[in-house]
């Protein structure tokens, strides 16, 4: 009975011992299987920034199915942790574009953010929340506007770069004690740092290049500065009677002073508020005047602007609406009170580059001849250029219209215009402008204008205006980053029925607008191909078009186009390059085929030219030859 006993025993310790062994087997074997769940809506956000973003580094066919398996992931740039997306870090892929507005709200557990040395444009991202972010690496872009207030409640902040943007308005007060890494030097900051003691830390290389900086780090007093706080009162002592009547006669004269003060200060917020009238009545005044002629300086005219609104308008004038939600809003007196320089009088009006008290820069043009326009017009198209978003199109901010009065408010973009950029300060001194820059700006125009043809197919002639004086730069140390501007009013002309534009927009510079009897309504996008030919034979040869260049024997040519076909159809000759760039012999075959593609889209005849679409294909092409070579 006893054995019997033992034996059960024994058997049920086996049980046991073997019931163990099989749960901690498929323990071990499910924790070594990686799981396939992961989280929708960090993929859901990721996709939104791929969608929203172009790069070189085609993050559509790198980010596909689940970001992150445990902490595993195939997706470039991404690292991963416990499932969750914890660091995102896409660094130097020429990403332009704008990023999506809350797109990081779903990424709630990142803790490294990197976008820096690329070219997105737009605010900077919204940090709200991402109570574990540490180190934010956005350097090297186009961001512009101010930094948000949000960023200064990241409890763990421990770097913020934000050097070499377009940002502006002034510095938050952090004071993080995690912060360890600061920069925001180059770019158009204003105001005083912050008198806080973890600003305080960062030398003066942090923060220079900047606007109206000044503050400690700086050594830059400012020129209102707070005022400083009184001294605390010396320890209480028991008063004597000499002490007693002392303070009696200075209580006395303590009542006279501050009488006196009182109706010093009376009478000075009287005086003030007089002043204050008078100028409002003479602003009104002017107002109805336009802009008002100013004094000469460096070669610009000053000016200020004033209201476009007249009191006998028939037609009440529209606010002006915004385009960019997130961008700090401004209304008509903030731009009558702002400086107005004049940039420049082209074919469709006056452009004065105007800066607001807030520091923020924006670019004003002024329609002239388009009085006959009306209202529904004018709105609709400006909002379709307004949703109209490219990284090689000037932004639109907003748009201002009245009878006689209608404005267009673009984004700043500094380093001034393609045609400066190749025909300015040539000779002893200049800086040569490479092939490999000027095949740059000819890929940004072509994209830029591509776009143009796909995004408004009902407009007969997108562009329109499109030469090297439209095309502004913005240059990031060696990268030059090209926007066109001037772009979308052909509709506006033909409704407006002015015949004194219609002569000087680029794109009557076509052969078919010479050769049709109803010049202006035959014209068609090919107009704009046209356009795009003639910009490319000035990059490569550096002449201005319209101008017989003395090396040729040929006083009958045109234009520059007739000219380079002239010397093309003799020998394919050198003569053509810039001498800034005939040097570069490694590059002639690239430069030549690019001739060809210019030579094509310059056609005579209209039907001839190839569309934007296999224009921009060809380019890619002599551009991928020519990073090819280099990397050999």
């Amino acid at each position: 009975m006893i054995k019997l006993v033992l034996i059960t025993s024994s058997i049920l310790k086996l049980n046991l011992l073997l019931l163990l062994v099989l749960r901690f087997s498929s323990s071990s074997s499910s924790s070594s299987t990686p799981s396939n769940d992961y989280y929708p809506e960090e993929r859901d956000a990721l996709i939104e920034l791929r969608d929203f973003l172009s790069s070189n580094a085609d993050l559509h066919k790198k980010w596909t199915g689940p970001p992150c398996i445990q902490n595993d992931t195939k997706w470039v740039g991404v690292l991963c942790s416990n499932g969750h997306v914890v660091h995102l870090t896409l660094e130097g892929i020429q990403l332009k574009g704008t990023l999506p507005p809350t797109f990081l709200h779903n990424i709630t557990f990142l803790t490294k953010l990197s976008f820096k040395n690329n070219s997105i444009t737009g605010p900077l991202p919204n940090l709200t929340n991402l109570i574990h972010l540490q180190y934010v690496f956005l350097s090297h872009n186009n961001f512009w506007g101010p930094i948000p207030m949000e960023f200064t409640q990241l409890p763990d902040l421990n770097s913020l770069e934000l050097q070499d943007n377009l940002l502006y308005g002034q510095i938050p007060p952090f004071d993080q004690s995690t912060l360890t890494v600061f920069n925001v030097s180059n770019n158009h900051l204003s105001g005083q740092i912050p008198n806080t003691s973890v600003l305080h830390r960062f030398p003066r290389s942090c923060f220079d290049h900047n606007s109206d900086l000044c503050g400690i780090p700086l050594e830059i007093p400012c020129l209102f500065s707070p005022p400083s706080l009184p001294p605390p009162p010396p320890p209480n002592s028991p008063p004597s009677t000499r002490d007693n009547d002392k303070k009696s006669t200075l209580k006395k004269w303590s009542i006279v002073g501050l009488i006196i003060t009182a109706a010093a200060l009376v009478s000075f917020i009287v005086i003030i508020g007089f002043l204050c009238c008078y100028k409002i009545i003479v602003q009104r005044k002017e107002a109805k005047k336009g802009i008002n002629a100013g004094m000469v300086s460096n070669g610009f005219s000053e000016s200020r602007m004033t209201s476009p609104e007249s009191s006998t308008d028939p037609e009440k004038g529209v606010d002006l609406e915004f385009f960019d939600k997130q961008m700090p809003a401004f209304d008509l007196d903030d731009l009558l009170r702002s400086s107005a320089e004049v940039l420049g009088k082209g074919s469709l009006g006056t452009t004065y580059q105007t800066t607001l008290e807030t520091g923020q820069r924006l670019v004003v043009k002024r329609l002239n001849n388009m009085n006959e326009l009306g209202k529904k017009e004018f709105v609709q198209q400006m909002q379709l250029l307004g949703k109209t978003r490219h990284a090689n199109l000037v932004q639109i901010v907003s748009f201002y219209y009245s009878k006689d009065e209608k404005l267009v408010i673009y984004e700043f973009v500094p380093h001034g215009t393609l045609f400066e950029l190749l025909h300015e300060k040539r000779g002893i001194g200049r800086a040569p402008l490479n092939w490999g820059t000027r095949l740059s700006i000819i890929k940004d125009i072509a994209k830029g204008l591509n776009f143009l043809h796909q995004s408004l197919p009902h407009h007969r002639v997108p562009h329109a205006n499109l030469k090297s004086t439209n095309v502004l730069i913005h240059q990031h140390h060696h990268n030059f980053h090209s926007k066109l501007t001037d772009f979308g009013f052909f509709p506006l002309i033909l409704d407006s029925r002015s015949s004194s534009s219609d002569q000087k927009l680029a794109a009557t510079r076509s052969p078919e607008y010479a050769h049709q009897r109803n010049k202006f309504n035959k014209l068609s996008r090919k107009a704009d191909v046209y356009c795009f030919g003639v910009i490319i034979l000035e990059i490569i040869t550096g002449k201005i078009p319209g101008e017989i260049s003395p090396m040729s024997d040929d006083t009958t040519t045109r234009d520059l186009s007739d000219w380079v076909r002239a010397v093309v159809n003799r020998d394919w000759s050198t003569d053509i390059l810039d001498v800034e760039i005939v040097s570069a012999r490694e590059g002639h075959d690239e430069m030549l085929k690019l001739t060809e593609v210019a030579l094509e889209c310059t056609d005579e005849r209209p039907e001839k030219r190839p569309k934007m679409s296999e224009v921009l294909v060809k380019i890619e092409e002599i551009e991928l030859q020519h990073r090819e070579r280099n990397c050999d």
